[in-house]
């Protein structure tokens, strides 16, 4: 599963001519930023023009040269005591130019190197600490009583009716309570001998089809300390490729939690042969009735007492290799069946050595916020790296992250406000939601109130690209937005998906944090690429991690090479100690993706393509599966297209399609909710959602506004789409339609789309 960010156009074309827009006018601020052409005083003038007449324009100007004026010492001052080098990083030009890696060879195809690994690969946190039972043991001995996981306690639950009939379940909830390090150790062995118990053998598979929660860390734990290689299966899995799974890896064992028991596994029991014991992380009930086959269900905490008896608390733990399989991880299945991945011990340490390189004073000070799925190698690889450095992690879930989202009662605080973590990991699709409601928010305040939030905005845009931070800006503007988070992250990480230089910067300005872009992938550990934290620019992904190297090699159908000017480019190859053992019981497959080179190093060929630039920072500017070409000859980059519309107000959600037997692209577009009935409301259309997603005139509406986001953004004429289909239903997980990691799963979504089509090439 790669880590995809969007690029630049693949191909070499003469630039577009320029377009005479009449229509300036009239854009929306989110639409307008995501336009990286504009600078930022031209923004702010643009936004201004429309709003105040010349006096009031020439009034804010002043106010804006004596703000600058009066805060430009204290600002250089706290920013000079607050940088940990004791200096400013400088501008985006100086930046660029300090050298992130190097080619080994000289050669523009690399391997490429981070400049503090040229000598040779990093891949142990601390010495001695190779499988990840010594490092957790390692991190409780040095951090016994601190805290390490905390769960929120759940106050009350009720339904809550809607207007449009529906009922969401809402809950309130309490503070964290936190077990120690050295609590989760003693839960980890027990449960590791309690499982021993139940007739769990070392390096015999076991599976875990949980929620991200605390018990999830702790049975991985106990695996890893028992050495029973531990098979992971999203939570939001249908049934056959659950039992795929199982039965692939041919599991005795499953840990999972109530939930998913009576909601997934239960209807699928009978497809899983070999399977005897369920183990239910939750507390309640303590008695289960019996299931198909006369399989055993057992609460965890009745597990960890069996271990607990003197008797089974002696069994000998057979302590793992660096060699020997840690993870076998399942993908979430974007181009078809999963593949389960294999892990070793030592292949995980390489990568979170790597990542934890890249996070400037990571200690036991701070706070995680653990809510992506576990299943997925961005928040393993995100908590491991915290646990080796004594950090706690609070958990949460995409519905109760803050204090507006789905399942949080109105008037009760969500889980950034009670945590205010200090490290956080998104996917795209997250932040890219959390930039829309605040620019909605932005263009429903009045005159002085925009006028002043865009002001600032492009000031510390403008100050930021000198290298400068806003210390004083921050605390007057910034401080509400900023408190979405906690209001204390100084770190954010992105992974999974791309992530738009728009949205980019409004994390940047609005959230008073670094964003640190990332490549990687399942097969090599989530680890390849993280971008410097001071490194503002967007749309590249950084150098190598310390862990690994990465190469290029040609790809002359697509018209890739490293020969090509100004930067070489091709598909990318990563290789390294992170580099997985390959795909688990799919020999052809291995010998496809992976290959070993003739200093016995292993290397991972991504099917991604990238391109170097010269201070050895990388990036993703296409992917083999993703260039389609059209009847015409044009080659189309759906994921380019994709990245490029998400930014448009109106699109929640977009799948770009292209046929090579037809000379145009199609879309399917999730709209956005409010933007969508003000539209319509606009061109006196009325309806309910599900009637204007399908009335032709809402369509050609909606295009046009897509159409007109794309030529402001500069695509080509041919990569714009020429016909949508507008969907009511949002894409989620629980659809099928996009995975864990919200990356949409084109081959679902062509089925469920296929009438649609049919309809938009003209066969029906």
């Amino acid at each position: 599963m790669s880590f995809v960010f969007p690029g630049v156009s693949p191909r070499k074309s003469s630039p577009p001519k320029r377009r005479r827009n009449n229509n300036r006018r009239n854009k929306t601020f989110s639409q307008v930023t995501s336009s990286s052409k504009l600078s930022p005083c031209r923004l702010a003038t643009m936004k201004l023009k429309e709003d105040l007449n010349p006096m009031l324009l020439l009034l804010f100007h002043l106010m804006v040269w004596i703000y600058t004026f009066i805060t430009f010492l204290p600002s250089y001052l706290l920013s000079w005591v607050s940088s940990p080098e004791g200096d400013s990083y400088g501008s985006e030009a100086e930046r660029a130019k300090r050298a992130k890696a190097r080619s080994v060879l000289g050669r523009p195809e690399g391997p490429y190197r981070a400049v503090s690994a040229m000598k040779r690969l990093v891949t142990s946190l601390h010495p001695g600490m190779d499988t990840l039972d010594k490092m957790f043991e390692y991190a409780a001995t040095r951090f016994p009583r601190r805290d390490c996981l905390g769960t929120r306690e759940v106050i009350s639950e009720e339904d809550e009716r809607q207007s449009n009939g529906k009922v969401f379940k809402k809950v309130v909830l309490g503070e964290y309570r936190w077990i120690s390090y050295e609590e989760v150790l003693t839960a980890a062995a027990q449960l590791g001998s309690g499982l021993a118990s139940l007739g769990q053998r070392p390096k015999t598979n076991i599976a875990i089809f949980c929620e991200t929660r605390a018990e999830w860390i702790i049975a991985a734990q106990a695996c890893f300390m028992y050495n029973f290689p531990l098979v992971t299966l999203y939570s939001t899995l249908g049934g056959p490729a659950i039992a795929h799974g199982l039965n692939e890896t041919q599991v005795t064992h499953i840990i999972t939690s109530r939930e998913l028991l009576e909601t997934r596994l239960k209807a699928i029991l009978l497809e899983v042969p070999r399977l005897q014991h369920i183990i239910v992380v939750d507390s309640t009930p303590t008695s289960w009735p019996s299931y198909a086959r006369s399989i055993s269900v057992h609460n965890m905490a009745a597990v960890q007492k069996l271990g607990a008896k003197p008797e089974n608390a002696a069994h000998e733990h057979n302590r793992p290799l660096p060699s020997d399989i840690a993870v076998i991880m399942y993908t979430s299945g974007s181009t078809g069946i999963p593949k389960g991945v294999v892990i070793s011990h030592s292949n995980i340490i390489a990568g979170i050595t790597g990542m934890a390189e890249r996070i400037p004073n990571l200690c036991e000070e701070d706070t995680y916020i653990g809510y992506l799925p576990l299943a997925h190698v961005l928040e393993l690889s995100a908590e491991l790296v915290c646990v080796s450095h004594g950090c706690r992690i609070g958990y949460s879930s995409p519905q109760t992250l803050a204090d507006q989202s789905t399942k949080i009662k109105k008037g009760s605080k969500g889980d950034t406000s009670v945590l205010q973590p200090t490290l956080m990991a998104a996917v795209p699709e997250i932040m890219d939601r959390i930039y829309k409601n605040v620019m909605t928010k932005v263009e429903e305040m009045n005159c002085i109130q925009r006028t002043l939030f865009i002001l600032a905005y492009n000031y510390k845009l403008e100050q930021l690209t000198k290298g400068y931070s806003t210390p004083l800006c921050d605390k007057l503007v910034f401080r509400k937005v900023r408190s979405l988070l906690g209001g204390r992250t100084r770190v954010l990480l992105s992974g999974g998906a791309p992530l738009s230089a728009a949205t980019q910067r409004f994390m940047n300005v609005c959230f008073c944090c670094p964003v640190g872009q990332g490549y990687g992938l399942t097969e090599t550990c989530g680890a390849g690429t993280i971008s410097e934290l001071w490194d503002y620019s967007t749309g590249r992904v950084g150098g190598p991690l310390v862990c690994c190297e990465i190469k290029l090699k040609d790809w002359v159908e697509g018209g890739y090479r490293s020969t090509d000017k100004p930067h070489p480019r091709g598909e990318i190859l990563v290789g390294g100690p992170n580099v997985t053992q390959g795909y688990y019981k799919c020999e052809a497959k291995n010998q496809e993706d992976f290959f070993v080179d003739e200093n016995g190093q292993r290397w991972f060929c991504t099917g991604d393509i990238g391109e170097f630039h010269q201070d050895g920072c990388l990036k993703i500017i296409d992917r083999k599966k993703d260039l389609v070409k059209l009847q015409a000859g044009e080659y189309v980059s759906l994921g380019k297209v994709e990245a490029v519309l998400k930014n448009c107000s109106l699109v929640d959600n977009i799948c770009a399609y292209a046929n090579s037997d037809e000379t145009y692209v199609i879309g399917f577009v999730v709209p956005n909710q409010k933007q969508l009935l003000a539209l319509a409301e606009q061109y006196s259309i009325r309806g309910p959602l599900e009637e204007l997603c399908n009335s032709k005139a809402m369509e050609e509406l909606a295009l046009k506004v897509l159409t007109e986001a794309a030529l402001t953004a500069q695509l080509e004429r041919f990569e714009i789409p020429r016909k949508i289909r507008l969907s009511p239903d949002p894409w989620t997980p629980e659809t099928g339609l996009v995975t864990d990691a919200f990356k949409l799963k084109r081959k679902e979504l062509k089925k469920r789309y296929q009438d649609d089509i049919e309809r938009m090439y003209g066969g029906k």
